[in-house]
């Protein structure tokens, strides 16, 4: 949308007065022929001119984008940060070996496509931050090309999302200079990383979702649908990459509501839709924002599985049925039958501690004075030992050897060492009180009055009736049989009368997913014996909507599991004034650092901009309160609708992260900073191109009194958009902060690119709030 221009306005004569009530095309006046071709004319060198003024811009901040986040991209030639993560599992790809990471496939697929794009094979594995590329011989620098080339086209497509909703020129350059010069999108995007991915797409989401917006009025046409379809697919990409793209389906899901809501208002000014006809545009998003997306979705998901069907590293975080799925899996190849009477090791699915138990007792009382039962401690131990073997033994009787345990089974546990029964009761734990202790009790105890509470039902997870119990490819839960509680351990040690280990208790949740088991190993078979015989097993096939629903809820767990510590994870309210950053890689020899870090005046600039713009909402509606206009309805639309959905999108992609428990780095603000960019322009724009008009045309009622023309002249502005003259204004604020930006960018360069290497007073003329640098001193 152009800004509207003033024109000298005269007294219409009757003859002017009658041409006005006759309707014309588009872009006509009542005037002659002649005067309607060359108004038409000159209409159409202007949107020439302006377009070409836009278009020369994009080329100019496209090249100077490619130019940032392409320079020197070879150094350093060492694994830098987690480039160990995502340099890794793009190797895993190109192996097909099977891993296991908390984010969705998209991003690393796409470097795994790079990685075989160039022919490598992926044979080093990113073990280290500092490994050379080099010596390893990596085509690092088509990995890290991959996101250099996306964060180029983001800086690009922040240009275009401003051009598309309107906004000057200046304040194009101003919301894409914010990006462009910005030291953190450089740093992110110039690394095997997967944010440049996840912004880009945010970025496409946004942009898409605007087109789309803007051919409301031709509903269901070709562009309609391809703009609305395109929305959707860039959604799903950013979901795709990461799960805080989520954040951007709800950003752009807001708006789309609003605008059903008004489609279903009988009251429209374009005419009132019909039920069936909204029931069109219902469907036609249901389809294009979310059937179309989740299909594209799982579609990624799908590759995954295709491409890693050879067994890994991520093995263990899978059940035993997709394990199956895998060739070469050692747990089907080493499974062993378990019979009644063999010696097992039990082994914690997650924590991997061995059920263990030793001649010393709980003490007396606790920490918190409530009394034990002082039976034997049953502990969780890390390492393999005598002490983690315990005899399966059937709690009804059997004559001889060689009876299968299976799924379902009641059975009782003797711990070889100490000759003492696995038992649990209704006694407080000693972490958790309101959880069962587990101990043991001698053979005669275990033989009278407490047989009962020395059995316990085996579990199998996904089992089938009477499946066979065997070594690592049966996970299961063990359920005390009289109370019905399973059998758990967790992370935090006991204190020093344990030595330390995990406590083992009786969980009252028995559906937790962390209360899952399985057998290590069965030691003294004999070498002869036929359970040993290995068959040549097949790999079984497994539903992928039962693989994506099993890996999903593996997913999840492990990733609200990133709760521990980290010497530079930060805060959301540190973020927007960028208080610290994030060490990524240093080199002693020669003085040189990447320290993960935004531009700092574009930053604080931005968040001003956001409390700006937040007063300014908060001034004008005040205003209307007191029944003061102050704003032309095209200026207060554009103020609340188009920079108002900024604004969301900021707060959707910020917000969230101040209820979250897991670990935070300062690059999971980048889409929301991005998001800031964009109110920054639009708000330079609002606050600089415009000028005064006649305050003594403005009309104060109260609203609700007037004849007709004193009501429209509530509407008359204080402020009017000037074109030309009102410009310059806005060209020389959009100087003034393309320059500092500009200075601040080369000022911190060193820090982001990792050379040169500076000196101590250099390091510490950087060290603005204190930021955590290297070689200080």
């Amino acid at each position: 949308m152009a800004s509207p221009q003033n024109s000298v306005r005269q007294r219409p004569s009757a003859k002017d007065k009658k041409r006005a009530t006759t309707p014309q095309p588009d872009g006509l006046t009542n005037g002659s022929a002649s005067e309607n071709i060359e108004s038409l004319k000159q209409g159409a060198k202007e949107a020439v001119k302006n377009d070409s003024e836009y278009k020369l811009a994009l080329g100019v901040i496209t090249a100077l984008a490619f130019l940032t986040r392409f320079w020197g991209i070879s150094h350093p030639n060492q694994v830098v940060f987690d480039e160990v993560h995502f340099g890794k599992f793009a190797s895993y790809y190109l192996q097909r070996t099977y891993f296991f990471d908390v984010h969705p496939p998209f991003g690393k697929l796409l470097f795994a496509f790079a990685g075989w794009l160039v022919g490598y094979n992926g044979e080093f594995l990113f073990e280290n931050i500092g490994d050379s590329y080099i010596t390893n011989k990596v085509p690092y620098v088509a990995y890290r090309s991959m996101p250099a080339l996306m964060g180029s086209l983001t800086v690009s497509t922040v240009f275009w999302i401003m051009w598309e909703s309107g906004y000057s020129l200046p304040a194009c350059i101003v919301a894409a200079s914010l990006m462009l010069f910005d030291n953190a999108h450089i740093g992110q995007t110039r690394l095997i990383l997967l944010d440049a991915t996840l912004v880009l797409f945010m970025a496409t989401s946004i942009l898409c979702y605007i087109r789309f917006y803007k051919l409301r009025h031709d509903p269901f046409s070709r562009k309609w649908w391809k703009w609305l379809l395109l929305t959707g697919i860039s959604m799903s990409c950013v979901i795709s990459t990461k799960y805080v793209g989520a954040f951007t389906f709800f950003s752009i899901g807001v708006p789309v509501m609003i605008d059903l809501w008004e489609l279903l208002d009988v009251n429209r000014r374009r005419g009132a839709l019909s039920l069936p006809d909204f029931g069109k545009h219902l469907t036609a998003r249901i389809i294009g924002l979310i059937i179309v997306p989740f299909l594209m979705y799982l579609f990624w998901f799908q590759v995954h599985f295709a491409i890693l069907n050879r067994s890994g590293p991520g093995d263990d975080f899978m059940t035993p049925e997709f394990q199956e799925t895998l060739s070469d899996n050692l747990m089907t190849q080493q499974a062993v039958g378990i019979d009644y009477f063999d010696n097992i090791a039990m082994r914690h699915k997650e924590t991997k501690v061995y059920l263990h138990s030793h001649p010393d007792k709980y003490p007396l009382r606790y920490d918190d004075g409530r009394v034990s039962s002082q039976g034997q401690q049953v502990t969780g131990y890390p390492h393999n030992d005598t002490n983690n073997l315990w005899q399966i033994i059937p709690s009804v009787a059997m004559e001889g050897y060689g009876h299968p345990v299976k799924n379902g089974d009641v059975v009782r546990f003797r711990h070889l060492v100490t000759d003492t029964w696995l038992l649990s009761h209704d006694v407080a734990s000693p972490f958790y009180p309101t959880n069962q202790e587990f101990t043991t009790v001698p053979g005669e105890d275990a033989q009278g009055d407490r047989f009962n509470d020395t059995c316990f039902e085996l579990r199998l997870e996904n089992g089938k009736p009477d499946q066979q119990f065997k070594t690592m490819a049966s996970h299961f839960k063990l359920i005390h049989f009289p109370t019905r509680v399973a059998m758990w351990t967790h992370t935090t040690p006991l204190p020093d009368w344990a030595y330390k280990q995990a406590e083992i208790n009786g969980n009252k949740n028995i559906q937790q997913s962390s209360n899952v088991w399985f057998v290590e190993e069965i030691p003294g078979i004999p070498e002869d014996s036929p359970r040993l015989t290995k068959e040549e097993k097949k790999t079984k096939s497994m539903p992928f909507m039962k693989k994506y629903l099993e890996l999903q809820r593996a997913m999840f767990y492990h990733n609200n599991a990133l709760t521990s510590s980290h010497p530079y994870a930060s805060f959301p309210l540190q973020w927007p004034f960028l208080l610290r950053g994030v060490s990524f890689w240093t080199e002693n020899d020669t003085r040189q650092q990447i320290y993960f870090l935004g531009n700092p005046i574009g930053w604080w600039f931005a968040s001003s901009i956001l409390a700006v713009f937040a007063g300014i909402l908060g001034a004008d509606q005040l205003s209307l309160r007191r029944g003061v206009d102050a704003l032309d309805q095209r200026t207060r639309s554009r103020l609340y609708d188009s920079t108002g959905f900024f604004f969301l999108l900021w707060a959707a992609h910020y917000i969230p992260f101040f209820i979250m428990g897991r670990q935070l780095f300062l690059h999971h603000y980048l889409p929301a900073h991005l998001a800031s960019c964009l109110v920054a322009g639009a708000v330079v724009e609002f606050i600089f191109n415009i000028e005064p008009a006649d305050i003594s045309n403005l009309t104060i009622t109260d609203g609700k009194t007037g004849s007709k023309q004193q009501r429209a002249a509530r509407s008359r502005p204080i402020r009017e958009r000037i074109a030309g003259q009102s410009l310059l204004p806005t060209w020389a604020a959009a100087g003034v902060i393309v320059s500092v930006l500009a200075w601040s960018f080369w000022f911190f360069a060193p820090l982001t690119y990792g050379k040169p290497g500076l000196s101590i007073d250099q390091v510490l003329a950087r060290k603005w709030l204190n930021y955590d640098l290297h070689f200080a001193k």
